[in-house]
């Protein structure tokens, strides 16, 4: 168990010093034979850190073929045909609108154009061109330019306030074109993060997203970080915003995971005292997320989400054979908190599996006894 440890202390290092620690290609593959990463995570039938898809936290077979034939022929109709088929309320066409803006930002950033090429993205600009009252595209590049804001600017720059005057416009646009969905609001909510809304004017905003959706999971993630410490609210405040919506969520929702992301915004700088991981906040967080997922529909757009973060604490916790539970459920994808946050999601998520499955042999777990 000693090398578990010292690894462990690394993963907690890493969290304090940036993910600089973690963030060669290979992960913690230089160790030696007997360190977690010994482990071939195909013995358990996961995938191999460089097959990882880091762009979506689970899979979405129509989105993935749709993004491919897009960004192939540049040809936005199939993205239009995909979001005027997805449900306007549900978890899965706010995704699948963050997975069009977020593939579209990507292509101008590997490919800022000049002279001679075009930009990247064009298809979306196209889209915007020739289909100006498609509901969907107006969303998709609402969501684009705060993307592009949060990506290229620095917050609190003219640029970066700039860009997101022009993103709360075309949320606006947007709003008018499909009056009782609640993507613009929810993209707005990024802008309000961003230009420092006053709180009445938070408030104004987060009713209209309760009107039209009141238990949208991705809504709620959205608005909690305008509460979170580092923005506008307190660590009581963000709490206390999970903690009511928890409270209050339907039967089936996720919402009752909501306390866990408050818990991972206001993780302490230095935490490194194995104690915070099993303090009674923390404790109370896992068990309401574990409830959300155990009651959740298996198809819920969101629940590959609130499975990542259990994973990043249940590792912390040492709670291996419950890492290892939800690992069997979310391995493949990794684009979602907090791998995310890394500069290598694929990376950093394989480190943590590593931890969670020297752990849990470390115990006397081996592949044929994880249930699948």
């Amino acid at each position: 168990m000693e090398i578990l440890w010292v690894l462990m202390a690394v993963v907690m290092i890493g969290a304090v010093l940036g993910p600089v620690l973690l963030r060669r290609r290979g992960g913690i593959r230089q160790v030696h034979p007997g360190a977690p990463d010994a482990a071939d995570p195909a013995n358990y039938g996961f995938a191999r850190q460089e097959e990882l898809d880091i762009r979506m936290p689970g899979p979405d077979a129509d989105l993935l073929e749709v993004l491919d034939l897009v960004q192939r022929t540049q040809d936005w109709r199939a993205a239009s045909q995909l979001l005027a088929r997805t449900e306007v309320h549900g978890e899965q066409r706010w995704q699948r609108v963050q997975a069009f803006a977020g593939a579209a930002s990507l292509e101008l950033q590997q490919r800022p154009g000049g002279v001679s090429d075009a930009p990247g993205g064009q298809w979306l600009r196209v889209w915007r061109a020739e289909a100006p009252k498609d509901a969907g595209g107006a969303a998709v590049h609402a969501e684009f330019l705060v993307q592009q804001a949060w990506r290229s600017s620095t917050a609190g720059t003219d640029e970066f306030r700039i860009i997101l005057e022009e993103a709360k416009e075309a949320c606006g646009q947007a709003a008018l074109l499909s009056p009782g969905d609640p993507i613009p609001y929810i993209v707005e909510l990024s802008i309000a993060r961003g230009m420092a809304y006053p709180r009445a004017d938070f408030d104004q905003l987060w009713l209209k997203i309760l009107d039209r959706a009141p238990a949208h999971m991705g809504a709620h993630l959205a608005a909690l970080h305008y509460w979170c410490e580092k923005w506008h609210g307190t660590r009581e405040e963000a709490y206390a915003f999970a903690e009511a919506a928890a409270a209050r969520a339907p039967k089936g929702s996720l919402l009752s995971a909501l306390p866990l992301f408050a818990v991972y915004e206001h993780l302490p700088e230095v935490n490194l005292v194995r104690g915070f991981y099993q303090s009674e906040v923390v404790t109370k967080a896992i068990e309401g997320a574990k409830f959300a997922v155990h009651s959740a529909r298996p198809d819920d757009p969101m629940l590959a989400h609130v499975r990542h973060l259990l994973v990043f604490f249940l590792v912390r916790c040492e709670r291996w054979g419950e890492a290892m539970d939800q690992l069997v459920h979310v391995d493949g994808h990794v684009g979602a908190l907090p791998w995310t946050l890394s500069p290598d999601p694929a990376a950093d998520y394989a480190v943590y599996r590593a931890l969670a499955v020297a752990g849990y042999e470390a115990n006397g777990g081996s592949p044929a006894t994880l249930p699948h």
